[in-house]
């Protein structure tokens, strides 16, 4: 399967079971619009947790009908939080949303030690991106968690964006471990990095995708770029999965190719016992909306 545009993540949730939406401090009205458009759609049934007069204020001012919607009047963002994981850990819900809240508070709820969402797993943060100069949608990671990730945490970076792919059902995608070169420098440990994680594919040990690295970005979209420079890759022209070296290029990445280059993005944190959508309050309404999409669909 090739994923072709963002909506294709609706079309894979509406042939899942309507999950639940648990959103944690709900009263923000860019995220109650796009959460009224996934509700329309079929694609989750939300659960609002939050200040409960300014979510019914909101509701009303963007005529979103949520008579027949549990919400819990929760108006501290931290208690919001805690209970909303609850929520969750309960099986009262099969996606966590952010809200009116700081990251900060809400990740310490989903990572505390006895009541939260974790299980030691790694967080980290997978953005989807449909570009009108790629043939396809691709992936960036880590933009948003990891900040100077190891080699061990690459490798469950690389795990949990892999994991999601094959819930999309797409068996084998192609990662590029990125880098500023295509060579091995000692000096640059992102090209170490690379080269030990490409080793270890070719090796089977880490199963299910293809690995090829370092490759600088040119070559990691581009096959011409590639056989310009006499690589030979798999990967080249046909990427699913760009494995950042850091938050610093991941970031930069991620905000140029949706402010300059044109594309539309989706993203969730992956590494809980459920996906959950983080998004920023500069991610546009279709962003928040494609991203409770691309939840809904690994749900």
């Amino acid at each position: 399967m090739v994923i072709k545009s963002l909506t294709d993540f609706s079309d894979i949730a509406k042939k899942q079971p309507v999950n639940r939406l648990i959103v944690v401090a709900a009263e923000d009205e860019a995220v109650l619009k796009a959460i009224k458009r996934a509700n329309i759609e079929g694609i989750i049934e939300p659960v609002l947790v939050g200040d409960e007069k300014k979510i019914n204020e909101i509701a009303g001012r963007i005529e979103f009908d949520i008579n027949k919607t549990e919400v819990y009047n929760k108006p501290d963002p931290a208690v919001a939080a805690a209970y909303a994981v609850e929520l969750i850990k309960n099986g009262h819900g099969g996606i966590l949303m952010k809200g009116l809240v700081t990251t900060g508070t809400l990740l310490k709820a989903v990572i505390h030690r006895n009541a939260g969402l974790t299980e030691d797993n790694l967080l980290s943060h997978l953005a989807f991106f449909e570009s009108p100069y790629y043939h396809k949608v691709f992936s960036i990671t880590d933009a948003a968690m990891n900040i100077s990730p190891d080699l061990n945490e690459k490798m469950s970076i690389i795990y949990n964006a892999v994991g999601a792919y094959h819930r999309l059902h797409i068996e084998n995608p192609k990662v590029a471990v990125i880098a500023a070169v295509e060579t091995v420098n000692p000096k640059m440990e992102a090209t170490i990095h690379a080269a030990m994680l490409t080793a270890m594919y070719k090796r089977n040990q880490i199963k299910g995708c293809t690995i090829d690295g370092p490759l600088a970005i040119d070559n990691a979209f581009s096959a011409e770029a590639a056989k310009h420079k006499k690589i030979i890759s798999e990967v080249s022209g046909d990427v699913d999965i760009l494995l950042l070296p850091d938050i610093n290029s991941g970031n930069v990445l991620y905000k140029s190719l949706n402010f300059l280059g044109g594309a539309n993005s989706a993203a969730v944190i992956l590494g809980a016992k459920v996906p959950f959508v983080l998004t920023s309050r500069a991610d546009t309404e279709d962003s928040k909306f494609y991203s409770i999409a691309l939840a809904a669909a690994l749900g």
